[in-house]
C-alpha cells in the first residue's frame, strides 16, 4: 500500500533543503498533534514504527517520512521494505559497509527515493552530489566541565566550549548540500528547552541543521501529554523556528578577511581543531577546502593560514604566490610540518594532533590575535559568533550564541565597513534597532545583555 500520493513525494523530494528534521519513537497516529505547529516537517522512524495507520496519518498532514535503517544483516531487507512503502527517503544511521551502502544507494536512486547518510565523519562523501550531508559523529554542545565542577579552558586560555562549528564550517564549504548535525543528547540528564537550543543554534551557526533528538525522559512524558512537557517541547520550537522564520538567512554566506586553507588530511573533520580555537578568541575565519582553493575563493581575504600547504598543486601554488604580490599574507607551516594522521574513530584531537596544532599556534595567535576580520564580539565570554555576508555584501548578520547557563551583559559587537542600520533579533521577542557609531575599524554596537541566542543585523 502506497501512503504518499506521487504529487506529495515530487514535492517533498524536490524540497529537501527545507526539511527540519526529528527522531520520533512513537507508532500512535494521534502523537502526530504534537508536532502541529512546529517547523518539525521531516520525521526520521525507526522501522518498527513504519506501521499503516502512522504512516497514513503522516502522509495526511504532510510529513516527509524517512526510515532510518542501521548496520547490519538485516539493512538490505530493511530497504526493500521502506522502498515498497514509498517513504520519501532512507537514512543509513552508522558506519555502512562501503559496499552494502553502495548497492543500497543503487536501489533507492531505481525507486528514486532519496538516500540520506548520516555517516562518521571520516565516511562523509564530499565529492558525492547527495543534496543532504550527515552525520552523527558529533559533540553535544556547552560548556566543557571538569570533574569537580570546575569550568575547563583550553589552549586560549578561555572557557572551553564543545562545539561542532569549526568541523561544520569545512564540510558547508567543501560541499553544496544541507547538512545535518545528529548528535543525541547524553544520556541520563534532563535538559532544559535552553539547552536543546544550543543545539539547535550550534550547527545553525554554521548554516547546518540539527537533528532534534529528544532526551528520553522528556520524549515519554510528552508523549503522555505531560504539560511540563509540552511547555519544554514548545519552548524547543519556538527556537527552531528561530532560523526556519528568517529563511533568507540561509543565503548569506561566511564573511571574513581570514581564510584558512585546510582539508580532510590536515584536521578539517575534527573539532576543537583551528578553527574551533580561533573561534573561541573571537576572531572569525572563512575554510577553504584545498580542493576548492581558487581565486573566487580568495575574494576579500587579506590573510590567509595555509595549514595544507604540502597538498597544494602547481596552478594553486602559483595562485597563493600571485596573492602574496598582490598584497595578501600567506603563512605557512613550516616545511617539514605535516598533521598527524587520526584513529578512524576520533572526533578531536588526539595529544599527537594536538601538540601539531600547538607548534603553529604560536604563529597564527601573533597574527590574529586582537584583529578584526569582519566582526569582533567583546565582553562575550561562553559566547560564539558566526558571521555571515549577503550575497552583494548589502547586509552583514553576526549570529550570537551563549552556551553558559547565564547571561552576558555589555556586549559590544565592531564590524568592519560603514553601516547606517543595526537590528537586534531574538527568539520570541520584538527586533530592536540599536543606536549604531564609529569605530577606528568600521561601525560599533551595544547590546545590553545576551541570554541565549541573538542575530545582529547590519545593513
Amino acid at each position: 500500500m502506497v501512503f504518499e500520493s506521487a504529487a506529495f513525494a515530487f514535492l517533498a523530494l524536490t524540497a529537501v533543503s527545507q526539511w527540519v528534521p526529528m527522531r520520533w519513537h512513537s507508532t500512535d497516529p494521534t502523537s502526530l498533534e504534537l508536532l502541529a505547529g512546529t517547523p518539525v516537517n521531516c520525521i526520521l522512524l525507526e522501522s518498527n514504527a513504519w506501521k499503516p495507520a502512522f504512516l497514513s496519518e503522516a502522509a495526511r498532514r504532510h510529513f516527509a517520512v524517512a526510515g532510518v535503517i542501521h548496520p547490519g544483516p538485516d539493512a538490505a531487507r530493511q530497504s526493500t521494505r521502506a522502498l515498497a512503502l514509498k517513504l520519501a527517503a532512507l537514512v543509513l544511521d552508522g558506519d555502512f559497509d562501503p559496499s552494502l551502502a553502495s548497492r543500497l544507494r543503487s536501489s533507492a536512486a531505481t525507486s528514486s527515493t532519496l538516500l540520506i547518510q548520516l555517516a562518521p565523519r571520516r565516511g562523509l562523501p564530499l565529492l558525492s552530489r547527495d543534496p543532504i550531508l550527515g552525520t552523527s559523529q558529533a559533540l553535544w554542545p556547552g560548556i566543557e566541565i571538569e570533574h569537580g565542577g570546575k569550568v575547563m579552558t583550553g589552549p586560549t586560555s578561555t572557557p572551553w566550549i564543545d562545539t561542532n562549528t569549526g568541523f561544520l564550517r569545512f564540510v558547508r564549504a567543501a560541499h553544496d548540500a544541507t547538512v545535518w548535525v545528529g548528535v543525541i543528547p547524553p544520556a541520563h540528564q534532563v535538559l532544559s528547552a535552553d539547552r536543546y537550543a544550543q543545539a539547535i543554534g550550534d550547527a545553525a551557526l554554521a548554516g547546518a541543521r540539527w537533528i532534534v533528538a529528544l532526551d528520553a525522559d522528556l520524549e515519554n512524558r510528552l508523549l503522555a501529554r505531560q504539560p511540563t512537557a509540552v511547555a519544554t517541547w514548545r519552548g524547543i520550537a519556538r527556537y527552531l523556528a528561530y532560523f526556519e522564520n528568517h529563511p533568507e538567512w540561509r543565503g548569506f554566506r561566511p564573511a571574513s578577511r581570514l581564510g584558512v586553507v585546510e582539508d580532510t588530511a590536515s584536521g578539517a573533520l575534527l573539532s576543537a581543531g583551528l578553527l574551533d580555537m580561533l573561534a573561541s578568541l573571537r576572531v572569525e575565519a572563512r575554510a577553504i577546502p584545498t580542493r576548492r582553493l581558487s581565486a573566487d575563493q580568495l575574494q576579500g581575504v587579506h590573510l590567509l593560514l595555509n595549514i595544507d600547504a604540502a597538498s597544494l598543486d602547481a596552478p594553486q601554488r602559483q595562485l597563493l604566490s600571485g596573492f602574496a604580490l598582490s598584497g595578501g599574507v600567506v603563512l605557512n607551516p613550516p616545511a617539514d610540518w605535516r598533521f598527524p594522521a587520526a584513529g578512524p574513530d576520533r572526533i578531536v584531537p588526539n595529544r599527537q594532533q594536538a601538540n601539531a596544532i600547538q607548534s603553529i599556534w604560536e604563529s597564527i595567535y601573533n597574527l590574529t590575535v586582537r584583529k578584526n576580520f569582519c566582526a569582533r564580539t567583546f565582553n562575550t565570554s561562553g559566547v560564539l559568533s558566526s558571521v555571515l555576508e549577503s550575497p552583494g555584501g548589502s547586509s552583514v548578520l553576526v549570529h550570537l550564541l551563549n552556551y553558559t547557563d547565564f547571561p552576558d551583559e555589555q556586549i559590544t559587537v565592531h564590524v568592519l565597513g560603514h553601516w547606517k542600520r543595526a537590528r537586534l533579533y531574538r527568539p520570541g521577542k520584538k527586533t530592536l534597532e540599536l543606536p549604531v557609531y564609529t569605530v577606528p575599524d568600521g561601525t560599533g554596537v551595544d547590546i545590553d545583555k545576551l541570554t541565549l541566542l541573538a542575530t545582529l543585523r547590519m545593513d
